[in-house]
């Protein structure tokens, strides 16, 4: 398949699955064949605009010989959906989360594993732009991380609560900076204006690595806030990244590159100085964080593509879709709050 066309499609065109709609379109190395949506007017829609066949079921869009398919349909039916293209033999990339409990996410990575059928979970906040240029720093430790994720409600996603609709983002982000999943949870939520939580904090403590060093994050997600922020903050022994997810900027700051600064104030205050004038931003010397200008989704539709043609692991695989999941549910433990709502 190193050169042909794959044959995609999409299952629910909602707010996301009309993105992936088209950027199947306009990808040269992809063909939308069809879309599956139980709204017949939104599936023609979609096709009148992108192209490809307007389906009532999954079935259908299976008999056509797709061999790549999104399926970007309310959490819930995300399980539905994918045993009966993985049971085709049909890769699959599906929105995040993976699903919404941990038990269905396990019986998708599992049909997956033992169909041999690549999956891909829809994190897409790790190839936004401003999180590839945090990556391309290079490795860092974090100590601790603070997370925001907040925005007014937009009564989309409502199947399932704030940290299986926006907090499971960033719990994802953890997972690839840490390593691992959190060791302990401690979590607070409320359910304001639907069933499930519409607020929630929550405090993920890491085991200690190999030197011993312990690191926390701390983590809130809202849809009841009065603006959309997208923040995050790390903190490693020499490095402090601050970065902006919605006006695509940062800023770092490095020990190496303040090293005498740092020593002459450590020196200053021992010596007992009176340091109330000095102004700390002179102090330190900061660079901005070089964000490229890229569209996620379709850097996400490209590895997922290339996952399919070559059949190397995805960026985001079902285990780490699965492990974002697993750690959503401790969190809605830790808070009180029933898993399955």
């Amino acid at each position: 398949m190193s050169s042909e066309i794959i044959r995609c499609g999409v299952v629910g065109v909602g707010r996301m699955g009309r993105h992936h709609a088209r950027i199947y379109a306009q990808m040269p190395e992809a063909e939308l064949v069809g879309v599956v949506d139980a709204d017949a007017e939104r599936r023609e829609d979609i096709t009148g605009e992108w192209g490809g066949t307007p389906l009532e079921t999954v079935a259908q869009l299976i008999d056509l010989g797709v061999q790549a398919v999104t399926i970007a349909t309310p959490t819930v039916h995300h399980r539905e959906a994918a045993e009966q293209l993985i049971d085709a033999g049909i890769a699959c990339l599906i929105e995040k989360p993976l699903a919404a409990t941990a038990a269905d996410a396990t019986a998708i990575a599992d049909a997956a594993a033992s169909k041999g059928v690549p999956l891909q979970v829809g994190h897409v906040v790790r190839y936004d732009p401003v999180m590839q240029a945090i990556r391309a720093l290079g490795d860092f430790k974090p100590r601790h991380l603070e997370l925001h994720r907040i925005s007014p409600m937009t009564f989309r996603s409502v199947d399932v609560g704030v940290v299986l609709d926006m907090m499971i983002h960033d719990l994802d982000l953890l997972t690839m900076l840490i390593g691992a999943e959190p060791e302990d949870i401690q979590a607070s939520a409320v359910a304001v204006l639907s069933d499930a939580e519409d607020v929630c904090n929550a405090r993920l403590t890491y085991s200690p690595d190999s030197a011993g060093d312990r690191c926390v994050a701390n983590v809130t997600a809202s849809r009841l806030a009065l603006k959309t922020e997208r923040k995050l903050r790390i903190i490693c022994e020499d490095l402090y990244v601050s970065a902006d997810f919605v006006s695509r900027t940062g800023t770092v700051v490095r020990q190496s590159a303040n090293a005498s600064q740092l020593d002459d104030i450590r020196a200053r205050l021992r010596a007992g100085e009176d340091l109330s004038s000095v102004n700390y931003l002179d102090l330190v010397s900061f660079e901005d964080l070089v964000v490229e200008d890229a569209e996620p989704l379709r850097l996400q539709a490209e590895d997922f593509l290339n996952s399919v043609r070559t059949g190397q692991r995805p960026e985001i695989d079902a285990e780490a879709g699965r492990a974002a999941v697993r750690t959503a549910e401790r969190i809605l433990e830790a808070a009180g709050i029933p898993a399955n709502v």
